[in-house]
């Protein structure tokens, strides 16, 4: 039986601007997490949002663990969303994970996408020396996926803040932090292993949607030399570095990243 996609991705549309941007909120997190940015990019844009299956109020009777144990099935809710719209020439703004999943989306159907806005991106969280180094030994990465199955709580409260960055509001690190605790580890683990053991870098140089990259200055999970080196590798990039510290710039600097969006797609 087909899945009603509104229900199943838990799909909401606000605002009437003649501009649509989707929202596609990263790994562990929801579409709440955009909460911050929607008053100022309501009054100009059509907004939608959306869950991914197995987070959120999504309709987890739809996760299917073949589809998402890569990025391409995330991909595929995104496209199964902008067919049931009936979108266009949408601005794709994408936070971490999901600037990548944007990617995938606009190499299987560009004709969707006007322009890609990539938040805190990365296309590979692992050093591959001596070429490319994305942050993380692999040995580290299957230590923090092992942690998932021992202690979730345990991984949640270390990830949180690592993420967040450890100097921003405790509200916001312990919302997070919530965030990750509340997804069910058997939807949440084939993201993770999605998320932290994918390399997407050969498929950087295929985008040719205009695509900004926004970085932090500071940022444990994805350094201003990621950012740099995706600016060189998708051929119609901007990068803009954001002087902040952690990898949620769109929740701890929600006006700069509106200001960065409405300057580009403007």
């Amino acid at each position: 039986m087909p899945f009603n996609v509104k229900a199943r991705n838990n799909v909401k549309v606000i605002g009437d601007g003649k501009i649509t941007l989707m929202l596609a909120h990263g790994f562990g997190c929801d579409q709440n997490m955009w909460r911050f940015m929607l008053p100022s990019l309501t009054s100009d844009y059509k907004v939608v949002l959306f869950d991914y299956v197995g987070c959120g109020q999504s309709d987890t009777s739809a996760f299917d663990r073949k589809r998402y144990q890569t990025l391409d099935g995330y991909a595929q809710d995104v496209l199964d969303i902008c067919g049931e719209l009936k979108l266009q020439n949408i601005v794709f703004v994408g936070h971490s994970v999901s600037s990548i999943i944007g990617m995938h989306a606009a190499l299987k159907s560009p004709e969707i996408f006007s322009k890609i806005v990539m938040v805190s991106p990365s296309p590979c969280f692992l050093n591959l020396p001596p070429d490319y180094f994305g942050g993380f030994e692999k040995d580290d990465l299957e230590e923090l996926l092992n942690l998932m199955d021992k202690n979730y709580i345990g991984w949640a409260n270390y990830l949180a803040p690592l993420v967040m960055g450890q100097n921003n509001n405790p509200e916001l690190i312990r919302e997070l932090d919530d965030s990750f605790c509340s997804t069910d580890p058997n939807y949440a683990k084939p993201f993770a292993k999605a998320t932290f053991f994918s390399d997407d870098r050969a498929a950087l140089s295929k985008l040719d949607t205009p695509t900004m990259i926004l970085q932090s200055s500071d940022d444990n999970l994805a350094s201003i030399e990621i950012g740099e080196y995706m600016n060189k590798q998708i051929p119609n990039s901007t990068l803009e570095v954001i002087k902040a510290q952690g990898h949620c710039l769109h929740m701890t600097e929600p006006n700069t990243v509106f200001q960065a969006i409405k300057n580009f797609i403007e």
